[in-house]
């Protein structure tokens, strides 16, 4: 599948070549087995990379479970990844199966790696050298042919020398690592992104797709960006919502500046 193929499919918009590398890095990488490190800031796709390099694997036809690491609360995430047995505390009531077995045969994506705790990494090292887990309560092995892909807006390498994050997790994940660009380092892409938005935003409204001057488009451009695509997409709303109907460089001023 072309590059362009890619993109259309997984609803990519650009062409600046910071981001074609990191496509192209996805696509050689997924007809592999490798662990992935995927990093990047909030906001620039990561989970899209995942799931690209999952739908080209051979593993597409199995299951693509996602977890938040950061979103699960420190007492809970051993029996998020890993399950437990019935009774192995007070509110198992059931045996539970975790992320690792329900994403046997297929893909594991961890996002927010960087937010795990230190002895939740020692065992997603474990699972991932020895292919093991263990559920909370029980004492038995249980083998899971798991590809586990991460991600992380952390600099893990400061997570490191900060003691907190394990050095050999580091590299037993970062086997092949992928860095998704912000939206500043691929800037040219900014007039195919506001086009898609305005035409999106037309569609779900059902009015007028708007115009935008050349140089509101030109202001746009140099604005940091610092919550990348997912701030330029609520920008565009806004200056659908406040500016003209064709958006100047004063509605940009008013409704996008920093």
């Amino acid at each position: 599948m072309d590059l362009q193929s890619i993109k259309n499919r997984f609803n990519i918009i650009g062409n600046a070549p910071a981001l074609n590398h990191a496509l192209n890095t996805a696509v050689q990488v997924a007809a592999t087995d490798l662990t992935v490190l995927i990093v990047g800031e909030s906001g620039v796709g990561k989970e899209v990379f995942s799931q690209i390099i999952h739908a080209l694997s051979p593993r597409k036809h199995s299951p693509f479970i996602a977890v938040n690491c950061g979103a699960i609360p420190e007492g809970t995430i051993d029996s998020e990844l890993f399950g437990h047995e019935k009774g192995s505390f007070t509110s198992a009531h059931k045996q539970r199966t975790g992320k690792f077995e329900q994403a046997h045969g297929g893909t594991l994506f961890l996002d927010e790696i960087g937010d795990m705790s230190l002895p939740a990494q020692s065992k997603v090292l474990r699972a991932l050298q020895e292919n093991l887990i263990t559920r909370v309560g029980s004492d038995k092995d249980i083998k899971v042919d798991v590809r586990v892909l991460a991600a992380t807006n952390k600099d893990l390498k400061k997570e490191i020398e900060a003691g907190r994050f394990r050095e050999d997790l580091y590299h037993r994940l970062s086997v092949i690592l992928i860095h998704v660009p912000p939206l500043r380092e691929r800037k040219e892409d900014i007039p195919l992104l506001l086009d898609k938005f305005l035409e999106d935003i037309a569609q779900e409204s059902g009015s007028v797709k708007k115009k935008v001057s050349k140089e509101a488009i030109e202001r746009l451009k140099e604005l940091p960006w610092t919550g990348n695509i997912r701030e330029l997409r609520n920008v565009v709303e806004r200056l659908v919502i406040l500016g003209e109907q064709t958006i100047s460089l004063e509605d940009v001023k008013k409704y996008a500046d920093y």
